[in-house]
């Protein structure tokens, strides 16, 4: 959601998960967040003429060894202490040069990364020619446990492919790691600004305006009619979006109501909500939740 409203903004231009793009574009040729197939999508076929002189160029398989020698959570000590692993730079440089051409390509002063995997953070913080900031949204543990559980089609998929789904007790150790590292990245110099999914909902254009001022986006970014208060909230009026890769909210197109999605607190079993909130006890209370699930 947050990537499909960023993307309303003046000078921004969405990628979706671009970690995704050189397996599920590359390699399967599945569908852009604009409808086309990847091969298809005109914007994209000149992101990568831009950026290496065509998609024929690069080799998925190279990318995917580059992936598994550094990019992995185990990596992010060596890689938080500066130590980088062989191949580093050239794994690095893929995704510096698709930034760099899709901002080329659309004129665009920033580009959206929505890539959830923090090592790959921890990667572009070496990668020359890359403007980092990292946006670190934060959800109550329980919330995204529950999320994790449940089954969700792919609807770019060409077989019925189910989203990854996880134990809420893996989940819970998933979502430790990955905020934990995304707090130490922090810590390194790197411009982190945390949100919180609940204040991004409750205050949407405060929240955008905030994230704009952080990205130094242009005085046009701070324009927000595509968002519109009701007596229930905000609703927010989303154009199409060429997301490489992501949740199957990329292909949504119109107006859509912002709305807290609180299902887990009676749908999630009372004994994995504690189990959950005892595993990420101390991240929990550290962001302003509270164990027994108030915010």
């Amino acid at each position: 959601m947050l990537e499909r409203l960023l993307g309303q903004l003046a000078g921004v231009s969405p990628l979706g998960e671009v970690v995704h793009l050189w397996q599920r574009d590359l390699v399967d040729d599945e569908r852009c967040g604009c409808g086309d197939r990847f091969s298809a999508c005109g914007f994209w076929q000149k992101v990568g003429v831009e950026a290496f002189g065509g998609w024929d160029a690069v080799d998925p398989r190279r990318v995917h060894e580059l992936a598994a020698a550094v990019e992995r959570t185990r990596h992010i000590p060596r890689l938080a202490l500066g130590r980088k692993p062989k191949g580093l730079d050239e794994y690095a440089g893929y995704y510096s040069k698709v930034y760099s051409a899709a901002a080329a390509v659309t004129g665009a002063t920033a580009v959206v990364d929505s890539s959830k995997h923090s090592a790959l953070a921890y990667c572009l913080r070496h990668a020359p020619g890359i403007d980092l900031r990292v946006v670190h949204v934060v959800r109550d543990s329980r919330g995204v446990a529950y999320s994790w559980t449940k089954k969700v089609m792919r609807p770019e998929a060409e077989t019925d492919e189910e989203m990854t789904r996880y134990s809420p007790s893996r989940s819970a150790l998933l979502w430790n790691a990955h905020n934990a590292s995304f707090g130490l990245l922090g810590r390194l110099g790197v411009p982190v600004l945390r949100i919180r999914y609940e204040e991004l909902l409750a205050d949407p254009v405060a929240t955008l305006r905030n994230l704009a001022t952080f990205a130094d986006l242009p005085e046009a970014a701070h324009e927000m009619s595509f968002l519109r208060a009701t007596d229930d909230g905000y609703v927010a009026d989303l154009g199409p979006s060429h997301s490489a890769a992501g949740n199957p909210m990329r292909f949504t197109i119109g107006t859509v109501p912002l709305r807290r999605d609180e299902a887990w607190r009676r749908s999630l079993p009372k004994g994995q909500r504690r189990l959950v909130g005892a595993l990420t006890a101390p991240l929990l209370s550290a962001y302003g939740y509270r164990f027994g699930g108030t915010t």
